[in-house]
């Protein structure tokens, strides 16, 4: 049997994957504090499958339409005029049931605590993501890519599931842990599989599309996840978003038996047109020796790939962790209008992730070289980044700050998906996937202190704008490291 545009089959379940990843990595943030609306009634009346709620002294009765009964305190809830009804609006989610909030807690306090607790939990991710990231990139260059992503989705697939076991808040930190123990590896390893499946004019498209699918998850994890979570509650859904996964594993399994040289699936023709556009080191990766990290380090071109991440990844992380909270806090969405909001700004990312990887391949096309296309790309992002983000930030309408969001994020993506693809760019074989790995420990390290920042930052608009500032420190950091971009003898 044979398939034709093999490469682009694999890249496909790449990017299924990673819609499935944006999917569980979602799922604690858009559940953490949900604020949930009742129909303020004389009385309960349980023919109507709709949430309703009835004053009872210094307290409200709130039953959910699935049946579920709670009991709030009125001082710690706030009432509502919406389409000529009364809503009595109750913030609730895994930070309320777990009991790491008080119901008690006033509601600035509670936004805090709130906050603060999602941004530790996430520091604790990110640390196993980026040991990850370290240890996986030289795992897939030893292993290969096939059996790479069966242990990394393995892990996070069962990760994501067994969080619906916690009990507070060190289990679930656990747990978040183990996802990133299991999130981490596929993204060296889609830069690796990438190195090796196309030619070198096609590498940053494929990366680009692999950047829209994360951002295909972005944009479908806030509606999904919250309608899973209004229907089942915290726990069912955890357990359905991490069987995904597992699923996942066995076409991957199936069709990606080996490389494009020894695949006996792939044609003749695109197998000859995949190794004829690859740099001469690429065409047999067994033969090559992957260098050391000590070897990596000391060579000046790789930190434009450590730096670059280093300082631009953060934005990304800043507005999946927080996108949900700044929505609800800023402009006082409820649980659905953030579900319904959210992913807009993710589908100006999927734009961003295509579109980078298209204009750096167009310009090859078009005769210029792999340096000029990669830097004007990385240059082209950085300016769409800066104004909007400034815009959003300023915004008074929850409308505009999400249009403006939307290119902030596309302007990212068309930045990463070029600075993603440096590493095939600069090596070959089984140094690919451990510089990409370098990078996105750099890439995590610099999350990690953002966030710990943002702890000592209350004002929203003072966060998002300092962010913009480290476009530049990205851009120049690339341009004095790399030199010219070409594969490193």
């Amino acid at each position: 049997m044979k398939i034709k545009g093999l490469r682009w089959f694999i890249i496909g379940l790449i990017m299924l994957i990673t819609v499935i990843n944006y999917l569980d990595r979602g799922t604690l943030n858009y559940m953490w504090v949900a604020n949930i609306e009742y129909n303020l009634e004389n009385e309960i009346d349980n023919n109507l499958k709709i949430n309703q709620a009835v004053k009872e002294g210094d307290t409200y009765k709130l039953v959910k339409s699935n049946g579920e009964e709670i009991t709030a305190k009125a001082a710690n809830i706030s009432i509502k005029e919406k389409n000529g009804n009364t809503l009595v609006v109750n913030k609730e989610g895994i930070a309320y049931d777990l009991g790491l909030i008080s119901a008690d807690t006033h509601a600035e306090e509670a936004a805090k605590q709130a906050k603060d607790m999602l941004g530790t939990i996430t520091i604790f991710f990110m640390i196993a993501y980026g040991i990850s990231q370290l240890v996986s990139g030289k795992l897939y260059d030893k292993i290969g890519t096939r059996k790479g992503f069966f242990i990394s989705v393995l892990l996070w697939g069962a990760a994501d599931a067994l969080t619906a076991l916690s009990r507070g808040i060190f289990s679930l930190t656990a747990f978040r842990m183990m996802l990133g123990l299991g999130e981490a590896g596929p993204w060296p390893g889609t830069t690796k599989s990438n190195a090796e499946w196309f030619p070198q004019k096609e590498r940053a498209l494929a990366q680009g599309l692999f950047g829209a699918a994360a951002s295909l998850g972005s944009i479908i994890a806030p509606i999904i996840i919250l309608m899973l979570y209004i229907a089942f509650g915290w726990k069912t859904t955890f357990v359905i978003v991490g069987c995904l996964g597992l699923v996942w594993l066995i076409p991957w399994m199936i069709f990606n038996k080996k490389g494009p040289a020894e695949h006996p699936w792939i044609s003749e023709e695109e197998r000859n047109y995949i190794i004829s556009g690859q740099p001469e080191c690429q065409i047999d990766p067994s033969k090559q020796k992957g260098k050391s990290l000590k070897e990596l380090l000391g060579n000046k071109k790789n930190w434009s790939v450590i730096l670059g991440r280093f300082f631009l990844d953060p934005i990304w992380w800043m507005f999946v962790t927080y996108l949900p909270l700044y929505l609800a806090d800023v402009f006082k969405l409820n649980i659905k209008e953030v579900a319904f909001s959210a992913w807009v700004p993710y589908v100006g990312a999927m734009i961003g992730s295509i579109s980078g990887g298209w204009f750096s391949g167009m310009l090859i096309r078009k005769g210029k070289s792999v340096d000029y296309a990669r830097k004007m790309a990385i240059v082209l992002g950085g300016v769409i980044i800066i104004p909007f983000i400034i815009a959003a930030v300023s915004s008074t309408s929850s409308v505009m700050a999400i249009i403006f969001m939307a290119f902030v994020l596309g302007g990212f993506q068309f930045m990463i998906t070029n600075i993603q693809t440096i590493p095939s760019d600069l090596h070959c074989g089984k140094s690919v996937g451990s510089l990409a790995g370098l990078g996105g420990v750099a890439a995590v390290l610099g999350t990690i202190i953002a966030i710990l920042f943002a702890q000592y930052i209350t004002n929203w608009i003072l966060l998002f704008s300092l962010l913009g500032a480290l476009v530049p420190l990205s851009i120049i950091s690339i341009f004095l490291t790399v030199g010219k971009i070409e594969q490193i003898k």
